[in-house]
């Protein structure tokens, strides 16, 4: 994780908005048509110099790829994972069950409440057989750099985690969820493992550690919820285990959609449990109005000495701009909850583009808002250093 002694650096959660150039290569997948694999390649790589250079321009300090060329940022493990051929039937979140006339007027939500919806599903034994696909992620990364010379303090890179795969696509093989997550593990280290060698951050998405609670598992108590997260972080430990702690960060959160979010299982359940993660640093879901009240629990659950916290302090599920003085009174929370400004980078809430082409943030507010989010870290970096 990289800091500075003089200044807040910004971040975000990893996916960006894709253009509509890209999206049509995307509908075209799901809708099961063929596409000219050349001609998606050439979209993804100007894609991706075009995210890397509005990031660059806004001021952005540790940067990715945007994800552009994954269709979102847990179902892109079937293009990697072996044994993802079936389907099992799609699965709601539990508050959007209490409000149905409301999920049915989102298009996303709608499409998983539909008879028939389905998720991918794993039918048969899982290995790794993406690094092909790893590698030129991160070259057309490397690419966009070099052309746009651009100049960021770091980079990073994503991955699912995974209780996230385990959470958000289903089972049809394995005896349990825990030897399903176990098997996640095992084959996706090398992912892990590959990122970590181009020397940029690696960063675990894990929205299963407390969304997953209203998901695949809202049927459970939230003791039995923490058990399976306590299970999760530990098949990530085991996937970890050959990369220093300091190049990898987590993200997690309660689910990246407007919603009313009264089922969230709340953070004081979760947190003791998420610093045993073999990680260098945290990204929370911190704007949602759900959760604005946590820096309190941050301040009394002291998080690990060699953590950096990244907090979310722009939410992505609304179209409202913060204005740079709100993201900066957010951010001197965390300082002060932390209590030393030199373990707080800014970021997002989530990722600006989690699925292709599902986002609640029209795109280019969606980069308004990145912007909005350096100029409060350059406020807070004048009120706190």
């Amino acid at each position: 994780m990289t800091v500075t002694n003089d200044r807040i650096l910004t971040t975000h959660v990893g996916s960006l908005p894709r253009p509509e150039s890209l999206l049509e290569f995307f509908e075209q997948r799901q809708a099961g048509e063929s596409i000219d694999s050349d001609a998606f390649d050439q979209a993804v790589r100007e894609a991706t110099e075009s995210v890397v250079r509005r990031q660059d321009e806004i001021g952005i300090d540790i940067a990715s790829s945007g994800e552009q060329n994954r269709l979102s940022f847990v179902t892109y493990v079937v293009d990697r994972l072996s044994g993802f051929d079936g389907e099992s039937p799609a699965i709601q979140w539990a508050d959007l069950e209490e409000f149905p006339e409301y999920a049915r007027e989102v298009p996303t939500f709608s499409e998983w409440s539909e008879p028939g919806a389905t998720i991918p599903a794993v039918t048969g034994p899982i290995e790794y057989d993406g690094e092909a696909e790893t590698r030129s992620e991160y070259e057309h990364f490397e690419q966009a750099i070099e052309a746009g010379e651009a100049d960021f303090e770091d980079t990073f890179v994503t991955a699912a985690s995974p209780g996230a795969v385990a959470s958000y696509l289903g089972n049809e093989y394995y005896e349990s969820h825990e030897a399903f997550t176990e098997a996640i593990a095992d084959a996706i280290r090398q992912e892990y493992e590959l990122i970590a060698e181009t020397g940029a951050t690696l960063q675990i998405d894990a929205p299963d550690l407390l969304g997953g609670r209203h998901l695949k598992f809202k049927d459970r108590s939230d003791a039995a919820f923490v058990d399976v997260a306590k299970t999760h972080i530990d098949a990530l430990n085991d996937a970890l285990e050959e990369i220093p702690r300091e190049q990898v960060r987590i993200h997690t959160c309660w689910g990246n959609y407007e919603g009313p979010h009264h089922h969230d299982i709340p953070l004081a359940e979760v947190l003791p449990h998420l610093t045993d993660a073999d990680v260098g640093g945290l990204l929370l879901e911190q704007a949602n109005p759900c959760h604005q009240h946590d820096y309190h629990l941050l301040a009394e659950h002291s998080l690990p000495d060699d953590w950096t916290l990244v907090p979310g302090v722009i939410d992505v599920t609304v179209n409202y701009v913060e204005p740079p003085a709100v993201i900066a009174d957010r951010i001197e929370r965390f300082v002060d909850a932390i209590g030393d400004p030199t373990r707080i980078v800014a970021g997002a809430d989530c990722g600006l583009g989690t699925f292709a082409g599902f986002g609640a943030v029209h795109p280019e507010i969606a980069w308004k808002k990145l912007e909005s989010l350096v100029e409060g870290a350059e406020l807070a970096s004048e009120r706190v250093f």
